[in-house]
């Protein structure tokens, strides 16, 4: 606040000349220069209790001289409420009187200026407090004494509470405010001796704020008055918006003291124009009739106001002409609170009872008795007597007149006076209750009665703390702030026509510092159809699964709704980011929670893990059903011509290629993931091993049946061809051990090919153990098929060799193709195509080896002779 520099400099003059009397008189005694005739209220005792009040509104300022002994100060428009705010502070201090354990033995007194709306008065009535009313008072020998008063009960409004208290603080005099709210006055580096009983706008503002949380109203409009309280208030706001994001300004519309129609208009139009359907109103009651005004020219509906607490109790605003717009306003509301027998003390109001009447003959009670019977005491002004104004006689009853100062149902100012009344006695109570040798002060010294300065007051201020008849708590901060309490107002609009301002809650903080908003939803009257709050919003909020994406140079609360990605998640309301699942997680369809992946694998309950493994049962079982003939028909001669033992051991290895293929269905352990290669490998090598024996023994046959070739059936005799069989087989043993030891096949949970999908597969370990094992059975197939091509045209009438020829030639191209589709099939797609390879070449084997024979065997008997099978070919031969 940029105040006037002629108070300060009025006040310096007038200090240099009250201490130049001090020092130049002859006698023990103090003379001012001037005296302010000012309107008062005054009562004696042994400590006095300043008091500063706007019982007028207006003023006419007198000239700055010292040529006079009087100064003239002509205040106009009587305020009957802070008359009454006047009268509560003589009320409490005559109950303090009357309260034989507060002050015992001490009587309080009270000199009470009326400060008439002006900042020069309001000067001027606290220099009078602390420099002494009187033309003289007597002093003691060493000319101190205890000042005039110990603390100033004041003042109403906060530019003039910061301008006084910063003369005030100079000299630590305690002035303790009901209604100063500026967060401004919490500074205690300019502020040393400021205190107040009502909360600062910094409380209000966070009291707002919460109110809006609970409502979900995150995008509001904001008018203050372009002053201290509007501006602090408006910077208060704004930063708990910023530390907090619970909401955004849509516009912030500062309103001149005097606005003119144009500026008027202008703010309005912003207000209807605005997507925000709340307004906070900062600003002063006569400045909020102007907004209104122009709210009904517009015809602006639909808004949802939040009074501050400067007009939340404005009955002039609570018309049928303004609630239209106003109905269903929340207002934060100063404390409410019950001051018992304060209206029978009011009743006793009387010029005739009051003792300052007789030393100055127009008091603040004659005033206050002209205004609520209009009418003068004698002599008439020639004026008023022109105008037929009647004459007060004093007989007029104020028990019968139209007036609001008896109206005490709603004490909420008059509540903050009677508590700062109280906190300064109390803190007085305990200075006197001081024992020698344990003060706070120098040498642990106590305050003298009989010397008690307001500085020492201040310390004892600093730490009361008392509970008020209507049981609230009174104490202050460090900043000299009070534990602060709101009571939060509605405006309700009755079918009658008639207005109710109704409690609907509190906001209080407790000692332990946690704030609590306490809100009756159920009893909230709403101006809209739906009776329920409005929605005030930029954006509507993000629903889970989604998250918030800000728009470029917008507030916070603007912005638009992504959907998270895949394998991300948002549970939450408005979620910043999105998180990502867990590796065995991924994100539900709503994208609001993560949940298992689906675990795939070849599985036995599955069609194509069900189909494989009947069709590998099947051959199987054919292979038995084939062992189990030749086992029957093994004295035959198709049985014996075929090497029946080789016969039998390729049926068994046949079985085991067949049943290796199980151990690729079903979820991979590593145990079947160890099994199902060696097993695979051996199986086939034992096959493809027999096989190639076969070939060598046909040609072997064939060509002992020449001449020359007699000896070499030596090497292809029984135990030959076993240990053939077995050496080859243990060299494939042999690879699938070093294989096994060295980097062994292993369950793997592969996430590549689905990212909603745990493939399980055997990861194969070593690529090139793998290779090495299907390249030697591939050697060992290709030479049994390079061998059986060389005996095909052998003269027998069943050629084994051409059956084993087409056998290898089904068996190399089923494994030729596998490579490729291997490594192209994705998952449990790759098992299937080993496995179908497995089955393939295991059924093509069986079929073409042993296929033509069990024809033979079973359905052409005739045929299962030696004569039949040699053919002309050994006839010749």
């Amino acid at each position: 606040m940029r105040a006037s520099l002629l108070p300060y400099l009025y006040l310096t003059l007038l200090l240099f000349s009250s201490f130049s009397a001090l020092s130049s008189s002859p006698s023990l005694s103090c003379e001012l220069q001037a005296q302010f005739n000012l309107n008062r209220m005054y009562k004696a005792g042994d400590f006095v209790l300043g008091g500063v009040f706007e019982i007028h509104l207006s003023s006419v300022f007198p000239e700055l001289s010292f040529t006079s002994k009087q100064l003239e100060l002509t205040c106009y428009r009587f305020n009957i409420a802070a008359f009454r705010w006047a009268q509560t502070m003589a009320f409490a201090i005559t109950e303090i009187n009357r309260n034989p354990s507060l002050l015992p033995n001490v009587t309080l007194g009270y000199s009470l200026y009326d400060t008439c709306y002006s900042l020069g008065v309001g000067y001027r009535a606290a220099l009078s407090l602390v420099s002494g009313r009187e033309q003289k008072f007597k002093l003691d020998e060493s000319c101190v004494g205890s000042p005039p008063v110990l603390g100033i009960v004041g003042d109403s409004s906060s530019r003039h509470s910061i301008a006084i208290s910063r003369i005030l603080g100079l000299y630590r005099v305690p002035l303790v405010s009901y209604y100063a709210t500026c967060s401004c006055l919490s500074d205690r580096n300019q502020f040393l001796s400021f205190f107040r009983t009502i909360p600062s706008d910094a409380f209000q503002v966070r009291a707002m704020l919460q109110i809006m949380r609970r409502l979900g109203w995150t995008w509001v409009g904001m008018l203050l008055i372009d002053n201290d309280y509007g501006h602090n208030a408006a910077r208060s706001l704004q930063s708990e918006l910023a530390r907090s994001g619970l909401a955004c300004l849509a516009y912030v519309e500062v309103v001149p003291m005097d606005p003119n129609p144009v500026e008027l208009q202008r703010i309005v139009s912003v207000m209807k124009t605005s997507t925000a359907r709340v307004v906070i109103g900062f600003a002063y009651r006569g400045l909020m009739v102007k907004i209104m005004e122009e709210v009904i020219r517009q015809n602006v509906t639909g808004l949802q106001w939040i009074a501050s607490e400067s007009w939340t109790t404005y009955t002039e605003l609570q018309t049928p002409g303004f609630m239209p717009y106003l109905r269903g306003t929340l207002g934060i509301a100063v404390r409410r609170g019950e001051i018992t027998g304060l209206k029978d003390f009011l009743l006793k109001i009387h010029p005739d009872n009051d003792p300052d009447t007789s030393r100055h003959g127009n008091s603040i009670v004659r005033q206050f008795w002209e205004h609520t019977f209009q009418c003068k005491f004698s002599p008439l002004p020639s004026e008023w007597a022109d105008d037929g104004g009647g004459v007060c006689t004093g007989q007029e009853d104020l028990g019968t007149a139209e007036t609001t100062l008896l109206d005490v149902s709603n004490l909420r100012i008059e509540y903050n006076v009677y508590k700062a009344v109280y906190a300064l006695a109390h803190a007085l109570h305990d200075m006197l209750k001081c024992m020698p040798g344990r003060g706070p002060f120098t040498r642990h010294s106590c305050a003298r009665l009989q010397t008690i300065q307001p500085w020492q007051l201040v310390h004892y201020l600093e730490k009361v703390n008392f509970t008020t008849s209507f049981g609230d708590d009174v104490s202050f901060d460090e900043n000299g702030d009070p534990l602060p309490i709101y009571d939060v107002m509605n405006w309700a609009w009755l079918r009658d026509g008639s207005t109710q301002v109704q409690n609907v809650g509190v906001v209080k903080k407790s000692a332990s510092g946690d704030e609590e908003l306490i809100l009756d939803e159920d009893r909230i009257f709403w101006s809209f159809e739906s009776t329920k709050p409005p929605r005030s919003v930029c954006s509507e909020s993000c629903s889970p699964g989604t998250r918030v994406a800000r728009r470029k140079g917008e507030p916070v609360c603007c912005f638009d709704c992504i959907a998270c990605s895949e394998g991300e998640i948002s549970n939450q309301t408005d979620s910043t980011e999105c998180t990502s699942c867990p590796e065995d997680f991924w994100s539900s369809p709503q994208r609001d929670h993560c949940v298992l992946k689906s675990v795939e694998f070849l599985s036995y309950h599955e069609a194509l893990g069900i189909s494989l493994t009947a069709i590998s049962l099947l051959g199987t079982l054919m292979c038995a059903i084939v062992l189990g003939i030749f086992i029957y028909h093994r004295d035959t001669p198709m049985v014996r011509a075929n090497n029946s033992e080789l016969s039998f051991l390729l049926l068994l290895s046949l079985k085991l290629c067949f049943l290796c293929s199980l151990l690729f269905i079903g979820r991979p352990r590593l145990w079947t993931c160890q099994l199902r290669h060696a097993i695979f490998g051996i199986s086939f090598v034992l096959c493809v091993s027999c096989i190639l024996v076969k070939t060598m023994v046909v040609l072997a046959v064939f060509k002992a049946s020449k001449p020359g070739g007699a000896d070499i059936m030596k090497w292809f005799g029984a135990m030959q061809q076993r240990g053939t069989v077995l050496a080859l087989t243990f060299i494939q043993a042999t690879i699938c051990t070093a294989w096994l030891v060295s980097a062994s096949p292993t369950p793997h949970k592969n996430m590549q090919y689905n990212n909603d999908k745990i493939v399980y597969e055997c990861d194969v370990g070593s690529a090139i153990g793998f290779a090495v094992l299907l390249g030697y059975i591939g050697l060992l197939a290709l030479l049994s098929f390079i061998l059986a091509f060389m005996a095909r045209n052998l003269p027998d009438n069943f050629n084994e060799a051409k059956l084993i020829t087409f056998s290898m030639l089904i068996f190399c191209a089923v494994w030729i193709a596998f490579i490729p589709a291997y490594v192209s099939s994705p998952g449990k797609y790759a098992d299937v195509v080993e496995v179908f390879a497995i089955l393939a070449s295991s059924f093509g084997l069986l079929v073409a080896l042993f296929g033509p024979k069990c024809y033979i065997i079973i359905l052409k008997p005739e045929r299962n002779t030696k004569k039949s099978i040699m053919g002309r070919g050994v006839t010749k031969t």
